[in-house]
Parts: C-alpha cells; sequence; structure tokens
C-alpha cells in the first residue's frame, strides 16, 4: 500500500503548532525536532488520522514557506464532518475564507481557506454527513 503524505514548511512551526491544534483540532503525533540552531526540523500532526509533516525553513536545504501574495502550488485537502463549523473557527483564529461553505454536488459541501501561515485548505464533507 502507498501512502502520500504533504510536507510542508511555516515561518514558525512553533506558532503553527499551536494554531493547527487550536483551530483546526491537530494533534501532533511526532514531536518537534528542534535543531541546534532552535528551528524546527521535523515534526508531525494530524486531525483525525489525516496527517502532515511540517518544518521551520532551511534556505540550505531549498525548503521554504509560501511566499505572501503569490498562489499556491498546492492545496491541502481535509474530509471533515462540519465544514460550517471548522470554518468557523479557522476564520476566527485569523484565516482568510476564500470561500465559504457551500455545497457542491456531487463533491459535497465545501470550503476553502487560507491559514496564517501562507497554506490554502479545502475543507469537504461528504453531502449526507450530518
Amino acid at each position: 500500500m502507498s501512502e502520500l503524505t504533504p510536507y510542508i514548511c511555516v515561518a514558525d512551526s512553533r506558532a503553527a503548532i499551536e494554531w493547527y491544534g487550536e483551530h483546526l483540532g491537530a494533534v501532533v503525533t511526532a514531536p518537534p525536532m528542534v535543531m541546534d540552531d532552535g528551528r524546527v526540523g521535523h515534526c508531525e500532526l494530524a486531525v483525525d488520522g489525516a496527517r502532515w509533516m511540517m518544518s521551520d525553513e532551511f534556505e540550505s536545504a531549498g525548503v521554504a514557506p509560501p511566499l505572501p501574495g503569490r498562489g499556491n502550488a498546492v492545496t491541502l485537502h481535509l474530509t471533515v464532518p462540519d465544514v460550517d463549523e471548522l470554518c468557523r473557527r479557522v476564520q476566527e483564529g485569523g484565516a482568510t475564507i476564500d470561500r465559504a461553505p457551500e455545497d457542491n454536488a456531487p463533491i459535497g459541501r465545501l470550503a476553502v481557506f487560507h491559514d496564517p501561515f501562507g497554506h490554502r485548505w479545502f475543507l469537504n464533507q461528504p453531502l449526507g454527513a450530518d
């Protein structure tokens, strides 16, 4: 079996861990590996089993966070039980809502937002899932 796991970069992993925990309900599944210079070299988070890896910026490795004002090459897709509730929570946490919750058959109920770290998220709730 194969698995594809996103590995994102943020400007401040410690703040991102806190934000993703508070607003997405993420839990840390692999604690931060802190480098000698204090940057987070690796950590892993998950929301209901959907996991991703994350680090701070490492110019020497060509790893950088999204550039403000530039489009995103990747969107993180997260299936959730209640798009409206999660959209409300992330907006209260400072996320920018790009597409408010709406039904879109056959996809389901969806919303799109940018988190405070520049990453674009697509929330999906299958239709008929309450």
